[in-house]
């Protein structure tokens, strides 16, 4: 589904995918991620428990949509489209914007290094699965 030069089909399977694989990573290592914030179990559930407000999840789901996105436009301005492509891409974008502002960021915060590799993980998994999806089907 192309409209004004982007497959918004490839775009929005990309961000679906991308928000289920932070779902999955963050449930996989949701123990060293609390210990890594020094959050407690307690903590969280007083904070995200029953009848907590969505907007996280909405946020979320928006970012990966609008990262799908830049990732797409990327592509076209590039003409990089091709699995190969968007993997490479992906994975250029991931070390050079992501892992270096996850590291600035953290760093200054005082955060302890093990949380810089959980998220700078999940965000190389799912750039590099948005990369794949919208290389393969294209722009």
């Amino acid at each position: 589904m192309t409209f004004a030069g982007f497959n918004y089909g490839a775009i929005l399977v990309a961000g679906v995918v991308g928000f289920l694989i932070g779902g999955v990573w963050y449930r996989l290592l949701a123990a060293p991620w609390k210990a890594a914030h020094g959050f407690t179990t307690e903590q969280i559930r007083a904070h995200h428990g029953k009848g907590a407000a969505p907007w996280p999840l909405i946020i979320a789901f928006v970012a990966d949509l609008a990262m799908a996105w830049v990732l797409a436009g990327l592509l076209a301005h590039t003409g990089f489209l091709s699995l190969r492509g968007g993997l490479i891409s992906a994975a250029i974008v991931w070390a050079g914007f992501v892992l270096t502002t996850l590291t600035v960021n953290n760093t200054f915060g005082m955060r302890k290094p093990a949380l810089i590799w959980i998220d700078a993980g999940h965000w190389l998994v799912v750039l590099l699965a948005m990369g794949a999806i919208i290389g393969a089907w294209g722009v």
